[in-house]
């Protein structure tokens, strides 16, 4: 089944063998994580929940949105939104992608996110991690400062992430994981610097869980002043 949510005007596929039978089931658009409602009674999109109904099933997949993979390109025709966000049919769920090509470290990471709660998606290789960013809107991102790169300065996934707009980058936590000395965990001025949330060094990997708990807890009471200066302004 193909469905185009009305929020984003994203268009993505969910595998008929992963809808429960009889049931209305709520899921986040993979873009722009707005609430899609599919009743499986009757096997028609609820229009009032941001599904259209009148998709061609024969079309190919595509976005119309320039930070994603557009129609005709090599990789969006064969993409299947199914195999990342409907391994979860839980409209809550937490998703997290790990950007990281040392295979030994990806075990410890994978855990930690798991204990606090995310389904985790993993990427070894940078054109896998940027295929699966332009069709899905992570909770979490996990990125190791050279990854996909030789220089930090340079790297794909955040000069991706930073081309995004502001709405839907805010909502994403990047984590950048560093191994260079001088590069201190928690280091406000590092993580400015690399337009990430919070920078973590790979000796603190054990601490992992407690570093992240607390710069949620930072990142959200920042958003919730800024949001209510909005309001106060009349922008909100």
């Amino acid at each position: 089944m193909e469905v185009v949510c009305s929020q984003c005007q994203g268009k993505f596929k969910i595998p008929d063998e992963k809808l429960p039978v009889e049931q209305v089931v709520f899921i986040p658009c993979p873009r722009c994580k707005f609430k899609l409602t599919l009743d499986t009674r009757t096997r028609k999109l609820a229009m009032d929940s941001g599904f259209r109904s009148d998709v061609n099933a024969a079309s190919p997949l595509g976005f119309q949105n320039n930070n994603i993979l557009q129609t005709g390109d090599k990789d969006a025709s064969d993409y299947d939104g199914g195999e990342i966000f409907l391994e979860s049919l839980d409209s809550e769920a937490k998703t997290a992608l790990i950007c990281e090509s040392e295979i030994a470290v990806i075990p410890r990471i994978q855990s930690s996110l798991k204990y606090l709660g995310y389904h985790v998606t993993v990427s070894t290789a940078i054109a896998d991690a940027l295929k699966k960013m332009r069709f899905q809107a992570y909770d979490m991102i996990i990125l190791n400062e050279f990854f996909g790169c030789t220089d930090p300065n340079d790297n794909p996934v955040l000069t991706y992430l930073n081309g995004l707009n502001m709405s839907t980058r805010r909502h994403m936590f990047v984590v950048l994981m560093s191994k260079r000395s001088h590069i201190r965990t928690m280091d406000k001025m590092a993580a400015f610097n690399s337009s990430v949330n919070v920078v973590i060094h790979v000796k603190d990997l054990n601490e992992m869980v407690k570093i992240i708990r607390r710069s949620i807890e930072d990142h959200q009471a920042f958003y919730s002043i800024f949001m209510e200066s909005l309001e106060k302004i009349g922008r909100g």
